[in-house]
């Protein structure tokens, strides 16, 4: 074995998933193996799920930052932390973050009229490419995304997006709350299916309040598939939230 490639493996008892990781890797499909008899499901290659399960990560055991600099010290959270900038204003928080990897895509993939998002004082959209107003430089993005987080967040958000029912999930759906006072929301990265059974598992990602870059989420429930979660018809546990399967939602 190269001495550059460093794996991680938890090692199962009989019956249980062994999990595969590849450390020295920087993306979520390489890093993450699926659990052994399963393999990950087919995308386009142009597709939303693609550019998730493609996210670039920072190095292992790298720690989530705030915007403000400070460590997110909470190994029990999360496991890789992905490598996107999320600028210095306490902006970047849980339902910012799903906006933002899904206005990312549009805008890697130049579909500009696409990128709209609901403010949460009127539920109307505001459009990127009115903002622009001709100017598609990344810089401009940015300032739009900031003007977004500042007016939209998991209630308008919610609203949003339709429902999905947990069975059919795909990557890119959202788990989401709009909460009294506050919600919460996270984003499926990565499926993989058993071909055998059908059974799938799936991978989950979130930032979280203060604003804060964006991280893989553990398994709290099963440390044999982690970070991989089982797609079960019930109640989903996360480090730091809880949501029904009613809660799914798709862009």
């Amino acid at each position: 074995m190269p001495k550059t490639l460093f794996l991680f493996l938890l090692f199962s008892l009989p019956g249980v998933a062994q999990i595969t990781i590849n450390k020295s890797a920087a993306t979520i499909a390489t890093r993450f193996a699926p659990p052994v008899g399963f393999e990950r499901v087919t995308n386009e290659p142009a597709s939303f799920s693609t550019y998730l399960r493609n996210l670039p990560l920072k190095p292992w055991n790298s720690k989530v930052l705030y915007f403000d600099g400070r460590s997110k010290n909470t190994p029990d959270v999360y496991l890789s932390v992905v490598d996107l900038k999320i600028g210095k204003r306490d902006l970047h928080q849980c339902a910012d973050a799903v906006m933002r990897l899904r206005a990312e895509y549009l805008y890697a993939n130049r579909r500009f009229d696409e990128i709209h998002f609901n403010f949460v004082s009127d539920g109307k959209p505001r459009y990127f490419k009115n903002y622009a107003q001709g100017d598609y430089t990344y810089a401009k993005f940015w300032k739009y995304m900031e003007y977004i987080f500042t007016s939209a967040n998991t209630r308008s958000l919610h609203n949003e997006l339709k429902s999905a029912p947990m069975q059919k999930m795909q990557i890119g759906d959202v788990f989401i709350q709009k909460g009294i006072p506050f919600g919460h929301a996270v984003i499926v990265v990565d499926m993989a299916q058993n071909p055998a059974t059908g059974q799938k598992v799936y991978l989950l990602a979130q930032s979280y309040m203060p604003a804060q870059e964006i991280q893989l989420l553990i398994n709290p429930n099963n440390a044999s598939f982690s970070p991989w979660y089982e797609l079960k018809n019930e109640t989903l546990k996360t480090p730091e939230w809880t949501f029904e399967p009613a809660d799914l939602r798709r862009f």
